[in-house]
């Protein structure tokens, strides 16, 4: 490949990377072209699946940060760049190779951070942006100021969000309980005999 062809190709992916939410690094070997299209329509509007060479995307992941992918950059390569929820792309490719098991996913970047393939298959198990982004809307009782700075929030700051609101829930609880206790302790407690009168004094005075 002359060196200025191969130069636009290194320009073309560091584009994609910089420019795509999430990319996942996969091996393609025995899938038919069909199966390729069905995987690259799965992934949604604005994202690629496109078979690489993985001396110039190492070239390409080196420019832009990423140089913890060149252990992956092996054997057939194909990337999915992914433009959206990267929650949703991760579904879609788990539930594609779970169809396909020659689909084998290496790892990749999610909001710029490298992951392996165990983290991205973690990533698809998370509820998507929507859900979360609902459940924290709801869970802040109108409060727009904090749910508008949550729909412009990266999705793990979203993920690290609902994991200390589930916290919370589970140490109001004990909380919420203690005066129910209280209130049970105080029924089972004797009531206080009321003072005497002068004639019931006399009376027992006699007596």
């Amino acid at each position: 490949m002359p060196t200025q062809a191969k130069a636009a190709v290194i320009d073309e992916i560091t584009e994609r990377f910089q420019n795509s939410s999430a990319a996942v690094l996969t091996e393609y070997r025995g899938l038919t072209v069909a199966q390729l299209t069905q995987l690259r329509r799965s992934l949604g509007e604005g994202s690629s699946y496109a078979v690489v060479k993985n001396t110039l995307t190492k070239r390409a992941a080196d420019q832009v940060g990423f140089s913890d992918l060149a252990p992956l950059l092996n054997g057939p390569t194909a990337i999915a760049f992914i433009e959206g929820d990267p929650v949703n792309a991760a579904k879609a490719i788990r539930d594609f190779a779970r169809a396909n098991p020659l689909l084998v996913v290496k790892g990749g970047v999610v909001e710029g951070r490298t992951v392996d393939a165990a983290e991205v298959t973690r990533l698809a198990d998370v509820e998507s942006r929507e859900v979360l982004l609902a459940k924290l809307a709801g869970a802040m009782k109108g409060n727009l100021t904090k749910a508008a700075g949550l729909f412009q929030a990266p999705l793990s700051q979203v993920a690290r969000l609902a994991a200390a609101l589930q916290e919370k829930k589970a140490a109001d609880a004990p909380a919420a309980e203690a005066p129910a206790a209280d209130t049970a302790a105080a029924d089972t407690t004797p009531e206080t005999a009321a003072p005497a009168t002068d004639d019931q004094a006399a009376d027992a005075a006699g007596n």
